[in-house]
């Protein structure tokens, strides 16, 4: 059991520390440290149990004596005879973070160090007594110093404490306390009055919880005033399975901290709330400060606040100029801070050298978020960054999210908002379509071409230099955004690639994303501080295995968004072809066939005299056909009709059959959707059901063939994220502990480690032995069992046919004879490698390459020099679902060969696909595997052999989207 505080006890706990004295006695000059809540909320913390100032209850002496007689106690000094001495100032720097609470607002978060005596002193005297009371159940008014010290002065290993920062001031501790020595912690926590109901216990516990871990511990206990429902909800619905035991109106609680399936989804589904809440604070802001308000045409300040008065924003606009009593006609404040009301979204357009003064106010102000569309940061070298970094991180600190710097500007063309906090004059058409583009500078020109060709947006970001706000935030946000169907991309680098994939994967089951990703082979330095590098077989593989259309270039991008934004997703991949004309009906066909598409009949050419009823008559056969998916329709008007009668008869007709089949066109060498072609939508724009016209029949139908194949990946079954059998996990921990040893250097294993490492996996590698001599060979071969392979021990010659560094199929001691004289002449070496044969079959290879910011990536492909040549590799992200593994293995385009090409018998896929799933558990557990190749792997009908192995262990990278729930650092990048 626990060992708790009550007011009235001065003694010491099981740890040799005092514990706080009766309140009566304690100085009048301090107050009291307790702990509390106030609100009803589900997920607020009212508080706990624990040693000292983490808890809310209070030990009874019968907990103390239980505690002495199960041997939990230690005598004093245990810790310290187990650690030596541990500096309180020394805590792990991973631990401290930016979290982002239930309501969207910011706050830091950092273990304990004595230097926070006074302002915990200060948090505590702030508590009410209801608090207090649910704290220590009962009054504890003050706290004597020598408490004080103790709660300020942690060890970060034992006893650790955690402090939720808003500015300069504590709103929330949390900790937890070793009991015993042995794997279980009391933990406790108390939030401030004012900010109960934010989401900060919750988040207390994440992070306790995984600095727990850290320091060994599995277990968690506390001891709660059974009214106290409130903190009994923070563990009940934080995921972990809660075993309860009431006792005089108190609640004893524990639970294992390991995370569960249950857990993570509870951390990622608050993760999305608090994400897209910000987000939404951002683009739908009740009032809108532009400080740098400017009355001069040539300002960046009076083309925000003329744009946001030309869209008529909803809200109330504020702009600051110290020097004018108004602007543009609407009254001025001198500073944000003169702003009589609360003010939503700041928007500073001032120059670089003021922004910082200006976010003192502010921050004194209490603004939610703060665009920066000033320029002269980031992309102005190393100190233009550092003032970036300063300035984000002050923000942060005070609850505040920042858009840019360098930031084209927001908007929301909600009716109900009518936002244009941005660079560009004009309002666009009300859409579906939520748009992210981290360029300020492309951002005017995306705008414009969206308007152009009759793309509708639902909200549009462009984050500059995306020093914050990212377009994994915007992600969080459409996903459970009614006015969003469709989301468009515009990145130049990925801040946390890993997150972004289990973002897309997730959307994209319900909201097309297409995304342009540029920036191969170079990124914009404002972008360099916070982005990471992921090479262009990571990239591909992280948008396929989420669903993410790609494409090469705003023009691609607006060509496939303006199919899903106006048409239905087929059902399946084959096309009609209606026009009238021969030749582009064939070009059409071609461009289809190239693209995997099929064609469900021969071209439909009405011929070029067809007046408008031919040609809606066969745009409905070839619609009502149910061998019809889809249909192209590329058409030339006649000079003798025009153009746009025809073009409101397809229209009719594919209105008239109201059926979910998408229709694309080449009309009239429009781009877009011209006005006969469209359905008005909501806002008087074209909405769906419109038809997109296209300049040339190849655009149109590659634009279709991108939603074909989203439509395709959308219908797959999404997989479950499997565990084989037979997986000895902490056996393979035992392993990789002992081959490093503490080392920081990566360690190539060999091969006994190799086969022990597989092994605990499931992997076998076939039976082997290395000799040095003909007759050791041939005894080799004898255990193993013939026929076997020779085969020389230098990799290099094992790889190179020319060089014939391998004796396959070696059925008599003769044989064997031969091949080792034979290796040891070529390669010069006495040792060489006897395996026994396996059957015959595809020669396969898995790999496994770490990449430090995308995490663990999966390859397949067909052994050989001409395979890797040619780049004949299929990946995947792990962790993989069966789906996953079952496509990696089909993907490659030599991979016919393993299913029974030209009437071969089948290789065991089920084998195949079981051993990609067990590599890739391997990394899952144990991210110190940097590197690994089975080489080759033969896949024969029989199943599925390791011939060859290579594994790279080293000190674990940064995995960036593991862990409890944290802002993007903006002082590294991911």
């Amino acid at each position: 059991m626990s060992t708790t505080d009550r007011p009235g006890e001065a003694h010491e706990n099981n740890h040799g520390e005092p514990r706080p004295t009766d309140a009566r006695s304690a100085p009048s000059d301090v107050p009291c440290d307790v702990d509390g809540a106030g609100r009803h909320a589900p997920d607020e913390v009212r508080g706990a149990t624990g040693a000292g100032e983490g808890g809310t209850g209070v030990a009874r002496e019968a907990d103390e004596t239980r505690s002495r007689e199960s041997g939990e106690a230690q005598p004093p000094g245990t810790d310290e005879a187990r650690h030596g001495a541990r500096d309180p100032y020394d805590y792990p720097r991973h631990w401290e973070a930016d979290v982002l609470l239930s309501d969207g607002g910011t706050v830091h978060l950092r273990p304990i160090v004595p230097s926070d005596a006074e302002a915990l002193v200060s948090f505590h005297g702030k508590l009410s007594e209801r608090t207090r009371y649910l704290r220590y159940f009962g009054a504890y008014p003050r706290i004597p110093q020598r408490d004080l010290e103790r709660f300020s002065v942690v060890d970060h290993h034992d006893r650790v404490a955690f402090v939720a920062l808003l500015g300069d001031d504590i709103i929330a501790v949390g900790r937890y306390e070793r009991l015993g020595g042995g794997p279980s912690a009391e933990v406790a926590f108390v939030v401030d009055d004012g900010h109960q109901g934010r989401g900060v216990g919750s988040i207390l516990l994440e992070h306790l919880a995984a600095a727990a871990s850290e320091s060994g511990l599995r277990r968690f206990v506390a001891e709660v005033l059974a009214e106290n429902a409130a903190m009994v909800r923070v563990f009940r619905d934080a995921g972990y399975q809660v075993s309860r035991a009431i006792e005089e109106g108190v609640l004893h609680l524990e639970f294992d901290i390991d995370p569960t399936e249950e857990s993570l989804a509870v951390a990622r589904a608050r993760e999305q709330a608090a994400e897209a809440r910000s987000v939404h604070n951002l683009l739908h802001p009740r009032s809108v400060a532009v400080i740098g308000a400017s009355a001069d045409p040539t300002k960046v300040g009076y083309s925000v606040l003329s744009n946001l008065l030309a869209a008529d924003f909803a809200g109330t606009v504020y702009p600051v100029n110290p020097e004018h009593r108004s602007v543009r006609g609407v009254r001025a404040y001198p500073s944000v801070l003169d702003i009589p009301d609360p003010v939503d979204l700041a928007v500073v357009a001032v120059p670089a050298d003021q922004v910082e003064s200006v976010l003192d106010g502010a921050l004194a102000k209490g603004v939610k978020t703060l665009l920066i569309v000033t320029a002269g940061f980031g992309e102005a070298g190393p100190h233009g960054l550092h003032a970036e970094l300063r300035l984000v991180g002050e923000a942060r600190a005070h609850g505040m999210r920042v858009v840019g710097p360098n930031a084209l500007g927001v908007l929301n063309t909600d009716p109900a908002i009518r936002l244009n906090a941005t660079l560009a004059p004009r309002l666009p058409q009300r859409g579906r379509a939520g748009f992210f583009c981290q360029s300020g500078a492309l951002g005017t020109a995306i705008l414009a071409d969206a308007e152009a060709r009759g793309l509708g947006l639902s909200t549009f970001v462009s984050a500059g230099n995306r020093a914050d706000v990212s377009g994994n935030d915007l992600l969080q946000f459409w996903e459970t955004d009614p006015n969003t169907d469709l989301v468009l991309l515009y990145l130049e680098s990925f801040g946390n690639p890993r997150k972004f994939a289990r973002l897309a994967r997730r959307l994209g089951r319900s909201k097309p994303i297409v995304a342009v990703k540029s920036g191969r082979h170079a990124v914009r330095p404002q972008l360099a501080a916070t982005s990471a590098e992921v090479d262009e077989s990571s990239v591909q593989a992280l948008f396929e295995q989420a669903g993410v259309v790609r494409v090469e270039t705003l023009a691609q991008l607006f060509d496939t968004a303006l199919v899903f934004a106006h048409q239905p997703l087929p059902a399946g991949p084959r096309i009609g072809i209606v026009g009238n004309s021969s030749a582009i009906g064939l070009l059409a066909a071609d461009t289809a066939r190239a693209q995997g598409l099929r064609l469900a009949f021969d071209p439909v050419d009405v011929g070029p005299q067809a007046g408008p009823d031919d040609f809606a008559a066969a745009v409905r056969e070839a619609l009502n056909d149910p061998e019809t998916d889809a249909l192209v329709a590329v058409f030339v008007p006649p000079l003798s009709i025009p153009g746009s009668t025809y073009a409101r008869a397809l229209r009719e007709a594919a209105q008239e059959l109201d059926q979910r089949k998408p229709i694309v066109s080449t009309f009239l060498a429009a781009e877009g959707v011209p006005d006969e072609l469209a359905v008005p939508g909501p806002g008087g724009g074209p909405g769906p059901g419109s038809i997109p016209s296209f300049p040339s029949p190849e655009r149109a139908v590659n634009a279709l063939a991108k939603v074909v194949r989203y439509a395709a990946w959308r219908q797959r079954p999404q997989g479950t994220l499997v565990r084989p059998d037979g997986l000895h996990v902490e056996q393979a921990e035992q392993v990789v502990r002992e081959i490093l040893d503490g080392g920081d250097k990566n360690v190539v294993l060999e091969d006994s480690d190799v086969v022990r490492l597989l092994g605990c996996y499931g992997i076998e590698v076939v039976p082997f032995r290395v000799v040095s001599s003909a007759e050791g060979a041939v005894e080799a071969a004898g255990e193993l069992g013939y026929p076997v392979t020779v085969k020389a021990v230098d990799e290099r010659l094992r790889g190179r046919p020319d060089l014939a560094g391998v004796r396959l199929d070696l059925a008599s001691p003769d044989a064997v004879r031969r091949g080792y004289e034979d290796l040891s002449a070529v390669s010069g070496e006495q040792d060489v490698y006897v395996q026994r044969m396996t059957p015959k079959g595809i020669s396969c290879l898995i790999g496994l390459q770490d990449d430090p910011s995308f995490g663990s990536l999966l390859s397949f492909g067909l052994s050989g020099l001409v395979s890797t040549l040619l780049g004949d590799r299929a990946y995947r992200a792990v962790p993989l679902t069966d789906v996953d593994a079952a496509t990696l293995v089909r993907e490659p385009k030599s991979a016919p060969l393993l299913t029974g090409y030209r009437g071969d018998e089948p290789a065991d896929l089920a084998a195949l696909q079981d051993m990609v799933l067990r590599v890739a558990a391997l990394a899952e557990d144990h991210p110190e595997v940097r590197a690994l190749t089975l080489d080759p792997v033969m896949a024969s009908p029989e199943g599925a052999y390791v011939a060859n192995a290579r594994i790279v262990l080293g000190p674990p990278p940064a995995r960036p989207d593991t862990g409890p729930r944290r802002l993007r650092p903006i002082t590294a990048s991911f």
